[in-house]
């Protein structure tokens, strides 16, 4: 909305710098939103080029609050496992989006501080989720977890090289946003 179309010709200088400082505040207000407050032991932080927040300048997420973004499953082979794996969890764009991300890469850093740069165009582009589960079962620290970054390998040949795999950090801990 123009100022012109919410301010008559005769409010005073100070009145309509007022109304534009109102007018920045509530935009400022609308990208930044507030996320909910994780209820039980947070599994994931993201930092970096993110629009909502319920920590600080971060946005933190327990178990519930990343199987409410729904969960997406696919079977496929890894480097890791002798035998195909069904992962389950959210789609890594419905993390991002819940975040309102508006960088071009993510680094997810595992619990060990191993860290790996992923292009987030990948995300969409494959499929990528977050994995929670394997084979039905929680993941955890022992099994790669808590999290997990997994492509869908068997999907497309170009996925099935050490590129891929590099990025599919496991034991994710946090996400910066870059």
């Amino acid at each position: 909305m123009s100022v012109e179309a919410i301010t008559p010709k005769h409010l005073s200088r100070r009145t309509l710098g007022v109304a534009l400082i109102g007018m920045a505040a509530a935009s400022t207000n609308a990208r930044a939103d507030t996320l909910a407050t994780p209820q039980d032991r947070p599994i994931l932080t993201i930092s970096g080029k993110i629009r909502s927040f319920n920590a600080g300048d971060t946005a933190v997420f327990d178990r519930a609050m990343l199987e409410a973004l729904g969960l997406r499953s696919f079977e496929t082979h890894t480097p890791w496992y002798d035998q195909p794996a069904r992962f389950e969890g959210p789609l890594m764009t419905k993390v991002l989006g819940a975040v309102g991300a508006f960088g071009d890469r993510v680094q997810a850093v595992a619990l060990n501080d191993y860290a790996t740069e992923i292009p987030i165009s990948d995300f969409a582009r494959f499929g990528t989720i977050l994995a929670m589960k394997r084979d039905d079962v929680y993941l955890n620290v022992r099994e790669k977890g808590p999290l997990f970054v997994v492509y869908p390998y068997d999907s497309d040949s170009e996925l099935r090289q050490q590129r891929y795999y590099g990025r599919s950090a496991w034991q994710v801990a946090q996400l910066i946003v870059k």
